[in-house]
């Protein structure tokens, strides 16, 4: 049974509205496809649209269906992400979701969110997460931002390297075709110690070597510069009489491979700016003689995240201090609330219900936004979101959540 305001009858949901939720067939695939591109403006189509079929099954897929139209989406799929101490987590990875827009505004969002949810209830999945297209919408089904990523250009006319930074060599050109197999390689060993990451199905990986988005806005297609503990992909192009390299994506297990990967995407010829993303805590700007060089361009959001089960998602991560607390946690969308005792010890934390008095109180959301270690609950307590008896327990609890190292989004979905 589905909890909310709608309820399964068979394989279709009923709505006290004309609109009812239903799993998605293969007879929805075209409309949805049009739901999409009429959501996000962009279009879904050839051998890019078939891969995401693979990646995202429609099968997996929840339809909010008025007569015989379809005006609301949502998909999902089970990830496995890594959390802080190098472990994973089994999680649902949402996508996809729109609805059309001539039924905004009458809660076809929150019906396909109930219906969404319980069944990551049902699959026993601790943790949901997504990329989200608008920060407004989301806070009130219990999200919050976990992963932040700064875009950053960077002027390789000034991007003279430090004599003390490394020059390990060990980078040499390649090709995606030649590259395929070491590249997965590589990106599995980042994955593993990267708080975040995602691993990528094979259906993505084949989206990935296909090169689909080659020759968009006069672009090259992807080149390879590969180390033995590392990659950058990049693309070429002319920009207003500037050579553009945008680094579509750089992934490096060592430091060694990073200094030594960046080493040469700011030294190529006639390359005047270079483009990329980096993590919260990544070295490059000091690595530089000038570190104005590294200019961020854009700050945003990369991955949102729910708890939805506070005591097996709290126990599957690892923590950097000892902590003995009360939380109070509140879920108005779900029943994953309630008083929390949590204990942990040598990083290795007990969580479970208790009718002890909380020295810590919030909405699940926040929960959500620390859980991977980028973020620190003394930011969110200082905006009020976090009620505090004691400011000692805060700071126990601020050292305890947050990671040794920034985490990243591995793959967008």
């Amino acid at each position: 049974m589905w909890r909310g305001r709608v309820a399964w009858e068979g394989t279709r949901m009923a709505s006290v509205k004309s609109v009812c939720v239903r799993a998605g067939t293969q007879a929805d695939s075209a409309a949805i496809t049009g739901l999409q591109e009429a959501g996000f403006g962009m279009r879904y189509g050839g051998d890019e649209n078939e891969f995401r079929g693979d990646i995202f099954p429609v099968e997996r897929s929840l339809v909010a269906v008025e007569g015989d139209r379809i005006v609301g989406h949502t998909v999902d799929r089970t990830m496995t992400v890594t959390v802080p101490g190098e472990r994973s987590v089994r999680a649902c990875g949402v996508s996809g979701v729109a609805v059309a827009p001539t039924h905004r505004r009458r809660g076809i969002l929150r019906e396909l969110y109930e219906a969404q949810h319980a069944r990551t209830e049902a699959d026993g999945l601790p943790l949901t997460i997504f990329t989200a297209s608008e920060g407004t919408i989301y806070g009130r089904f219990g999200y919050e931002v976990a992963i932040l990523d700064t875009a950053v250009s960077i002027d390789t006319r000034r991007a003279e390297f430090r004599s003390t930074t490394p020059d390990p060599g060990g980078v040499t050109l390649e090709t995606l075709t030649d590259t395929a197999p070491r590249i997965r390689e590589i990106y599995e060993r980042w994955q593993k110690v990267t708080s975040g990451a995602q691993d990528r199905p094979d259906a993505k990986w084949d989206l990935f070597f296909a090169d689909v988005e080659r020759h968009r806005d006069g672009a090259t297609t992807l080149f390879v510069l590969l180390h033995a503990d590392g990659y950058a992909l990049y693309r070429r192009a002319r920009r207003e009489d500037r050579g553009i390299a945008a680094v579509w994506e750089f992934r490096a297990v060592t430091p060694d491979a990073h200094a030594a990967l960046w080493r040469v995407l700011l030294g190529m010829d006639l390359v005047d700016t270079v483009e990329a993303e980096i993590a919260d805590d990544d070295p490059l700007a000091y690595m530089l003689t000038d570190p104005r060089a590294v200019q961020v361009t854009h700050r945003g959001d990369s991955l949102w995240a729910r708890v939805m089960d506070v005591p097996a998602a709290l126990t599957a991560r690892t923590y950097r201090a000892d902590l003995d607390t009360v939380l109070a946690v509140h879920d108005p969308f779900r029943g994953a609330g309630g008083n929390f005792a949590l204990r942990i010890r040598d990083g290795i934390a007990e969580c479970e219900p208790t009718t002890r008095t909380a020295t810590l109180g919030f909405d699940i959301n926040i929960l959500g936004a620390l859980y991977f270690g980028g973020q620190r609950a003394s930011t969110f307590a200082a905006a009020h979101r976090i009620t505090v008896e004691d400011p000692m327990v805060l700071r126990a609890f601020d050292e305890a959540f947050t990671a040794d190292r920034a985490p990243q989004l591995g793959w967008f979905f």
